[in-house]
C-alpha cells in the first residue's frame, strides 16, 4: 500500500481526492496547511506528496521548496494540485520542485491514474 500525503486547505477537495485514492487502495493522510504537511511528511516519508499551491501562510511553493532543501525528504516525488493555469504557473510550480501538476478542478475519472504515474516505482 502506498501513502499520499495530500496538503490541501479545502475540505471538500480533501474530500474528493482522499475518496478516490483511497478507492484505489492508497492511504491517504491529510494536512491543512503547509507547515503541517512539512511535519507530516518528516514523519511518515510518504510515496508521494499532492500539494495544494493556494494554501493560507505558507504557500505550496514556498512548502515544495523547503521539501526538495530536507536530504531526508527531497526524493519524495511531489505533484503540484491547483487551480493556477495561467501561463506560467505550471513552470513556477516545476522550478520550486514539483515533479508534477494536475489542475482544478480535478477530473475524478483521471485524477488517481494521474497521481500513480508520479509514483515511486521499486525494483522489479
Amino acid at each position: 500500500m502506498t501513502t499520499i500525503l495530500l496538503i490541501e486547505d479545502n475540505p471538500q477537495n480533501r474530500y474528493l481526492a482522499t475518496y478516490l485514492l483511497q478507492h484505489r487502495g492508497h492511504l491517504v493522510i491529510q494536512a491543512e496547511s503547509g507547515t503541517r504537511g512539512l511535519e507530516l511528511a518528516a514523519q511518515h516519508m510518504p510515496d508521494l506528496i499532492l500539494l495544494d499551491i493556494q494554501l493560507p501562510g505558507m504557500d505550496g511553493h514556498a512548502v515544495a521548496r523547503a521539501l526538495k532543501q530536507d536530504p531526508a525528504l527531497r526524493g519524495i516525488p511531489i505533484v503540484a494540485v491547483t487551480s493556477y493555469a495561467m501561463v506560467g504557473d505550471r513552470e513556477r510550480c516545476i522550478e520550486a520542485g514539483a515533479e508534477g501538476y494536475i489542475e482544478k478542478p480535478i477530473n475524478p475519472d483521471t485524477f488517481v491514474s494521474e497521481v500513480e504515474r508520479h509514483l515511486r516505482v521499486g525494483p522489479a
